[in-house]
């Protein structure tokens, strides 16, 4: 696996153009393409050994407790803070002031991450209490929840300082590394998984395990990378230095924003634990569906959000709004592009999509129908998600994050109110619309607000996404046609190939309707493989 090199001041220009950002974000998109499969694989083994039964959701709060304070402290924080100021250290200082730089990053983070997991541990009890209340009316699952969360927490510790790690190589344009090292955890989970429901009296242990054995191999995967761009650890001998300072100014308004996040992540868990209102293991099945809505956030979303955010902090630090513009413009194009027909297509087949990948063993009919609901809701916001990542990137490229965290903070109102309002009548469903329909609120308040600040932004993206969504409606009508009246022996035969049809037919109506995304697919078919401007 090769890295890339760092980049001659005379390729910048290069480097920022459009054709540089399909390159990267293929490049983490085949890394999160692996990821996900690998994924997809481990929650099929999952779903097989624990379903949606109470061992599934102690296993899946357990996981996610340690995970809030990933965002906040990890990935979040290198997005908003790190990646941004190092981007313009590595740009205006030498070498080895950027790699003392980069120490004192790294000793800082160790602190925190050390300071809140031990706290973590500590307050275990009363945290799992508080995130999923509908556990204390059963003893088993909660004290089993309670010891989880205390034996998986120490992940976060792993699993921030490769987020740090990831930053770095990102400040290089080096994104290989960090698209394929979360294949190492899912590897380690399922490895885990077959081992201890053979071995051991209670195998989520096991599984735990397994979560932090692969957070280790994943910051151990970026070191290689990082010494050959010249990286050596140099112990600081003094920790107050002005571009953590820069950081620690970025990194507060944007952990307010990412605790705005991580609350409405708690809200939907509180409300998907009250058994009583919304049935049993609704919290596991929001977790199958949010595994399914990953894939393609991961594989093209994320992954064009994290290409496009050194080429963002790059424009911002020059002041070339026009090519920000531009961008943004272009970024939000290729969105649309993806998720419009995904949506589609995940609406109409949600219900055969989970029965095929998960239903067997203990996740049964009931798993499947709770799961679909959840997964067919989700599906609603899919766009919105994916456009979110675009826009606060460029908002903290502009090393603004206090936008970003008033918008989450009034759609987290909504969202709340939302969820207790649709889960009476759409149980779990009602959790997930609730979240699609904030999310698509938070999308548009976030884009008419970059609309002022860039211009341009609603008129040149306005009857763009009419197009594409008039080809994925058109796709879906083809797609309800084909499922009803087309029929295979095999089930996951079946799916396959009306999902590509779906896809393939999107892009010929795209082509019809001169679509640039679509005609330049065709022309990279046509020229058998090789990318043309």
């Amino acid at each position: 696996m090769s890295t890339d090199k760092s980049p001659h001041p005379d390729a910048v220009l290069s480097q920022d153009s459009h054709r540089s950002i399909i390159k990267s974000t293929s490049i983490i998109s085949l890394g999160t393409l692996s990821s996900r499969i690998l994924g997809f694989i481990r929650d099929i083994i999952l779903a097989k050994l624990l379903g949606t039964g109470f061992r599934a959701d102690a296993f899946f709060v357990a996981q996610k407790i340690p995970n809030l304070f990933r965002d906040l402290v990890g990935e979040g924080a290198t997005n908003a803070a790190v990646v941004p100021v190092l981007a313009e250290y590595r740009d205006k200082k030498d070498p080895q002031e950027f790699w003392r730089f980069v120490s004192i990053v790294f000793t800082l983070g160790l602190i925190l991450l050390s300071v809140i997991t031990i706290l973590g541990i500590i307050l275990a009890p009363w945290v799992v209490r508080l995130m999923a209340p509908g556990f204390i009316a059963d003893p088993e699952k909660l004290s089993l929840t309670i010891t989880l969360t205390k034996l998986i927490f120490p992940y976060l510790i792993f699993i921030g300082l490769t987020a740090y790690s990831m930053g770095i190589l990102y400040t290089f344009r080096s994104f290989a590394y960090p698209a394929f090292s979360p294949c190492l955890l899912n590897i380690s989970v399922i490895i885990s998984a077959l081992i201890s429901f053979k071995t051991m009296k209670e195998p989520v242990f096991g599984l735990a395990i397994g979560v932090l054995v692969g957070g280790l191999l994943q910051l151990l995967f970026q070191l290689k990378p990082m010494m050959s761009f010249g990286m050596r650890y140099e112990r600081p001998k003094k920790l107050n230095h002005p571009g953590a300072i820069r950081i620690g100014k970025l990194l507060i308004p944007r952990m307010f924003g990412g605790g705005v996040y991580q609350i409405s992540v708690f809200i939907d868990t509180f409300c998907a634990s009250l058994s009583s209102i919304v049935g049993s293991g609704g919290i596991s099945a929001i977790y199958y569906a949010n595994r399914i809505i990953q894939f393609p956030m991961g594989i093209f979303g994320v992954a064009l959000a994290s290409a496009v955010l050194p080429t963002f902090s790059g424009l911002a630090n020059k002041k070339d709004y026009e090519s920000m513009r531009k961008t943004v413009i272009f970024s939000l194009e290729n969105i649309f592009f993806v998720m419009c027909p995904t949506t589609v297509i995940l609406v109409l087949l949600s219900t055969p999509i989970i029965q095929t990948l998960f239903e067997r063993g203990e996740f049964d009919a009931y798993s499947t129908q709770i799961t679909s609901s959840a997964l067919l809701f989700s599906s609603l916001g899919l766009f919105s998600f994916g456009g979110i990542k675009i826009l606060v990137t460029v908002f903290h490229a502009l090393q603004d994050t206090k936008t970003p965290v008033i918008v989450a903070a009034v759609c987290l109102v909504i969202n709340t109110v939302l969820n207790f309002i649709l889960m009476w009548p759409l149980k779990v469903g009602g959790i997930a619309l609730a979240s699609s329909i904030a999310g698509t609120i938070d999308f548009l308040i976030l884009f008419f607000i970059l609309d002022k600040r860039l211009g341009g932004l609603k008129s040149d993206l306005f009857g763009y996404f009419v197009k594409v969504t008039f080809a994925a409606f058109v796709t879906g009508i083809m797609e309800y046609l084909a499922w009803h009246y087309i029929q295979f022996d095999g089930q996951i035969l079946r799916l396959c190939i009306i999902g590509t049809l779906g896809f393939v037919f999107y892009e010929f109506v795209c082509l019809s309707l001169k679509v640039e995304q679509a005609q330049k697919i065709a022309h990279f078919i046509q020229n058998g493989g090789k990318y043309t401007k």
